[in-house]
């Protein structure tokens, strides 16, 4: 069973318009709401895979509600604790002219310090039923900013793999706690070591103190710094649509072959596939399948030099 964390859970909201014209008046032709939040979007992924998953987190107010509905036909067990605030929203503008998205996140609830103690004792406890634990996305107002560190050193006590997807001081925090592998992109990096050098970058962050770490490329594909080697591995082309959830499908790629012992190689070319398949698919959280499939078999795995 795959534990994610999603502490700032969303409704996702899809709008599909001809095109986007700043300062124009829009008709929407689609409305697409599925749950999200990184975790469980991951978690979304994982269960197309056939993985086990959990996903818990905050939910709370009538935006919560519908989240919980929306999870409730999906194989995946919900385990989100409630909270008195209302639950965020995230609003996706796709573009149907170009293609592009524009992306709108609101900020999420302020989580009270009696809420975060009811979920520490329900994380210890789906700890027992887990063989890896997913930390995704941003924190809510309230919780403090070791949140992440905390909860892989309980993940560490429970002897529980765990990978770290997050950005600015809670990754600075939380790869100091040592996570098994944490999966940043380049902007999230340079923030992170004050390089923008993919190598030496993902090197750096290696250095202080994730055991293996996934650098996103963009189009360019996955960097990845193991105990075992080095690795670039890319697509054979970029792919154009909707971006959102693509990193999310990494972190389920990467996850799903954690649990089932999967070499590095083939573990970061099926994380490159699903990640570009998931950009030919309408919605966070879903990809596209025969692209998936069609995609794999093509994707370039290349070790790097040792002291590149």
């Amino acid at each position: 069973m795959i534990l994610t964390v999603t502490l700032n859970t969303a409704l996702d909201i899809t709008y599909r318009v001809d095109a986007l014209i700043p300062h124009g008046s829009h008709r929407v032709h689609e409305v697409v709401e599925r749950p999200g939040g990184k975790g469980v979007n991951v978690a979304r992924v994982l269960s197309a895979l056939g993985q086990e998953c959990i996903v818990t987190g905050f939910a709370g107010g009538a935006v919560g509600a519908v989240v919980r509905q929306l999870l409730a036909p999906l194989t995946v067990q919900d385990a989100l604790v409630p909270i008195a605030g209302s639950t965020r929203r995230t609003i996706a503008v796709v573009d149907g002219a170009s293609g592009d998205t524009t992306q709108l996140n609101e900020p999420g609830p302020t989580i009270t310090a009696e809420e975060w103690a009811s979920f520490l004792r329900a994380y210890g406890v789906l700890l027992h039923h887990a063989n890896a634990v997913a930390l995704c996305g941003s924190l809510p107002q309230g919780v403090h900013v070791g949140a992440y560190a905390e909860l892989i050193r309980r993940a560490h006590a429970a002897q529980v793999p765990v990978l770290l997807d997050t950005s600015g001081e809670p990754l600075r925090r939380g790869i100091a706690a040592r996570p098994d592998l944490v999966k940043p992109n380049l902007d999230e990096l340079a923030q992170l070591t004050g390089s923008r050098e993919p190598l030496r970058a993902t090197r750096e962050a290696r250095r202080r103190g994730a055991h293996t770490v996934v650098t996103s490329l963009g189009a360019a594909g996955l960097l990845a710094a193991t105990g075992q080697g080095v690795w670039h591995a890319s697509p054979p082309a970029p792919v154009k649509g909707n971006p959102t959830g693509a990193g999310d499908s990494v972190v389920a790629a990467l996850l799903a072959g954690l649990v089932e012992g999967v070499a590095w190689p083939e573990r970061l070319a099926h994380a490159v596939a699903l990640s570009a398949a998931t950009v030919l698919a309408p919605t966070a959280g879903e990809f596209d399948r025969t692209g998936y499939e069609t995609l794999l078999p093509l994707v370039t795995v290349t070790e790097q030099e040792a002291t590149a």
